[in-house]
């Protein structure tokens, strides 16, 4: 049974607007998602790559399904405001296992999901949307599907033709069912000016150091402005670093800037 709340989905779907862009700090545990939302966060996104680390699989779609759900449904019920699920390429070998995942993420009660193509054709991945689309219907829910295009993140394709593109495989997407398009990799304001100018539904940027600003973003177009696996990997940098302190000099100066123990404690604690 769809356990989506309805108007999770109504106000995730409204919070997709470049006047205000939507700010997602990724999160892949149920205390970090807490953590988060108690920062003020509007919607809680999680990361594939994160999630995955967390549970000992590497990224890229190797992390099983059922473990991947559970996950989900832990975060969803931990915290107050809508999530959306990163989901890879759809835990699935083909549509009809994407479609599965869906009716999955959907009973967990997530209000979107990211469908990635990386490597994969781009007819493929406009199958896989399709078959995510038609299952969140089935179910009645309205569910924001993001269709991540990994041109300019991998380097697919030659410079100079990365926009063209990333443009044909946004139209394609959005024919296929897509609520928004994300493009990871790009900090080039006049690219990401002019993929927010050539693509008609909410354009999602990944975001880390020397990328412009949120409001600089919006002001560019972008409506969704996300941290991918970046908060992950500080946090393990963190735990690298207390442990070279420990193993090293013995020291224990890089644990001076931890969050402190009762507070996190008590966002674990509190109902919720």
């Amino acid at each position: 049974m769809t356990r989506t709340r309805p108007d999770d989905a109504r106000l995730f779907r409204s919070l997709h607007t470049s006047t205000e862009p939507l700010a997602l700090a990724n999160a892949w545990d149920v205390a970090g998602a807490r953590v988060i939302e108690a920062a003020g966060a509007s919607a809680i996104a999680t990361t594939s790559a994160g999630v995955a680390w967390s549970l000992g699989s590497p990224d890229g779609d190797a992390l099983p399904r059922e473990r991947a759900l559970e996950l989900i449904g832990r975060i969803v019920a931990a915290v107050a405001v809508p999530v959306t699920a990163d989901i890879e390429g759809g835990y699935g070998k083909d549509a009809a296992g994407v479609a599965e995942t869906v009716a999955g993420v959907l009973a967990a009660g997530a209000a979107g999901v990211n469908i990635e193509d990386g490597p994969r054709p781009p007819a493929e991945l406009a199958t896989r949307l399709a078959a995510a689309r038609g299952a969140a219907d089935r179910a009645g829910a309205d569910l924001f599907l993001n269709a991540r295009i990994d041109t300019f993140l991998f380097g697919l394709g030659a410079p100079g033709t990365r926009l063209k593109e990333t443009l044909s495989r946004a139209h394609m997407y959005v024919d296929a069912g897509a609520d928004g398009i994300f493009v990871p990799g790009v900090t080039d304001t006049a690219t990401i000016a002019a993929l927010a100018r050539h693509i008609s539904v909410p354009l999602n940027v990944m975001a880390g150091p020397g990328t412009p600003t949120v409001a600089e973003l919006g002001a560019l177009g972008v409506a969704r402005v996300s941290l991918g696996s970046g908060v992950a990997q500080v946090a393990y940098a963190a735990a690298r670093r207390a442990a070279q302190d420990l193993f090293g000099t013995g020291g224990y100066d890089s644990l001076a800037d931890g969050m402190p123990f009762a507070e996190l404690n008590g966002l674990l604690a509190a109902p919720h």
